[in-house]
């Protein structure tokens, strides 16, 4: 089956070398009820720390520390090739839908279908709408769309794949400086159905023509109160608090780079003379490891060959490097939370809506 695609830049994250693994299918899944729902999310907890701690060693013996290597030396050139990095992920967004064929389906297990999700349901989505704390603006329209259905306990469908979502967002502040960051909470009001998969629940049984007729005109919009649960970050690592607001966070490691860079400012500025036995001077010394290092904290690869013109060149690009390590770790502004087109997201439903809020609506074709 062939299948045509949009370009597209490739994500900051990589796909991992061994896939998680999936939940037991003996495992039931329970939508109502606060115990269980506090119990599976206990569960969930425990395992994200052991995965965390089981994480540990494996970044120690990966097999990709030679890529991150390269990576690494590479960046430091002013011109290098272009390359995609292996496991590097994509989204792959079509540019016409795929047909898979029909599928028979009975008619229980579509009675919940376009009904109230339950409290602490957790859907996969992707964002339609590109958010930025540094442009977005309060009350900001937001959408999204499912990428995976929403089945209820009993294995029945309740929200299908390509349901839309729409919000708005509620609280935005842009990175200050100082290392301050950017915030962005947004929030789901309204889960929109296709018509044709709301003519599949209100129309089921009748005539062709008037199944049809529905089809093209009915459309389920429903109020809902949905949430951020988590998401993966862009630019920056992002945390997400029970409320769904999410911030860009920032890693205290950063300091360790400015720390390393007053030791090699201080050994380019090593120009200390040479004395004989006597104590009388007889030279000073040539610091070539010390002024290499500081061109290349400055300038990088063409600092640390132009630093072997002159000691004086190497301290300065050594101070210069100091001066902008202490510029970018402490005094710049701190990351800004982003989410680009087709973001991945997860999504869970609040406390239930007031009760008549679903509603069937006409379009106007």
């Amino acid at each position: 089956m062939e299948l045509h695609t949009f370009e597209s830049p490739g994500l900051k994250s990589l796909v991992p070398l061994k896939p998680p693994k999936q939940p037991s299918q003996n495992r039931r899944v329970n939508n109502g009820g606060l115990p269980s729902a506090g119990k599976q999310k206990a569960r969930d907890q425990i395992d994200a720390q052991i995965a965390r701690i089981r994480s540990i060693p494996g970044i120690v013996r990966g097999t990709d520390k030679k890529e991150w290597l390269y990576d690494y030396a590479m960046s430091r050139l002013p011109y290098h090739p272009q390359y995609v990095r292996n496991r590097t992920r994509f989204d792959a967004e079509l540019q016409s839908p795929l047909d898979f064929g029909p599928e028979m389906v009975t008619q229980n297990s579509l009675a919940l279908l376009g009904s109230q999700p339950a409290p602490g349901s957790i859907v996969h989505a992707r964002l339609l709408t590109p958010l930025d704390s540094m442009s977005s603006t309060q009350g900001e329209r937001v959408e999204a769309v499912l990428d995976e259905p929403l089945f209820s306990g009993d294995h029945r469908l309740i929200l299908p794949e390509g349901t839309h979502l729409e919000g708005s967002v509620a609280m935005v502040k842009r990175a200050g400086w100082f290392h301050r960051v950017g915030r962005l909470r947004f929030t789901f009001q309204s889960v929109d159905l296709e018509p044709q998969v709301a003519a599949l629940r209100f129309a089921p049984d009748g005539p062709p023509s008037q199944a049809r007729a529905s089809r093209a005109e009915a459309k389920l919009q429903f109020r809902a109160h949905a949430t951020l649960n988590a998401a993966e970050g862009g630019s920056a690592p992002l945390k997400v608090d029970r409320e769904g607001g999410v911030q860009a966070t920032d890693s205290k490691t950063r300091f360790i780079g400015t720390a390393v860079a007053v030791l090699i400012s201080r050994s380019a500025a090593d120009n200390d003379p040479v004395r004989a036995h006597g104590g009388a001077i007889t030279g000073q010394r040539a610091n070539v490891g010390g002024r290499t290092l500081g061109g290349g904290l400055g300038f990088g690869l063409l600092g640390a060959i132009a630093a072997q013109s002159s000691r004086n060149v190497g301290a300065v690009f050594g101070y210069y490097g100091l001066a902008w390590s202490v510029y970018s770790t402490v005094i710049a502004r701190g990351p800004e939370v982003q989410f680009g087109k087709n973001a991945v997201i997860d999504i869970s439903f609040n406390q239930r809506a007031p009760a008549g809020t679903t509603k069937l609506k006409r379009m106007v074709r």
